[in-house]
């Protein structure tokens, strides 16, 4: 399974950003993660394979939210109202074929797949 992110790029605090993941598998939950210079990688949102079960970190909830659109293979992260401590590497992960439909794990060793990351930078 090969993942593709883009969709970086500079933002004023307060501003958005969508990020877009292409050429994910249908049939698996996926996830978005994100690693500041210097820090760990850390969760961000999950998403299951359909769509019925989503899962945020507190620190981007009620700003952040996870979609995905099988029909064209994507999976998007809409950013609203960033803040510098947004500033990261952002990455997209994909478990591994799983059939349970509310599948949504928020560790990062439950995903089997990444992508090369994108860089988001929220400065003035």
């Amino acid at each position: 399974v090969q993942l593709q992110a883009s969709g970086g790029g500079l933002a004023q605090p307060g501003g958005s950003l969508r990020l877009s993941c292409t050429a994910f598998a249908l049939d698996r939950a996926m996830g978005w993660f994100r690693q500041a210079p210097g820090k760990e990688r850390e969760f961000v949102a999950v998403i299951s394979r359909r769509g019925s079960v989503t899962s945020y970190s507190d620190s981007v909830k009620g700003r952040f939210t996870i979609s995905r659109d099988n029909a064209k293979g994507t999976v998007y992260l809409q950013m609203n109202t960033l803040k510098p401590e947004d500033t990261a590497v952002y990455y997209c992960a994909a478990t591994s074929a799983n059939a349970r439909t509310f599948y949504a794990p928020v560790q990062k060793a439950s995903y089997a797949y990444w992508g090369q990351g994108t860089l988001v930078t929220v400065s003035s």
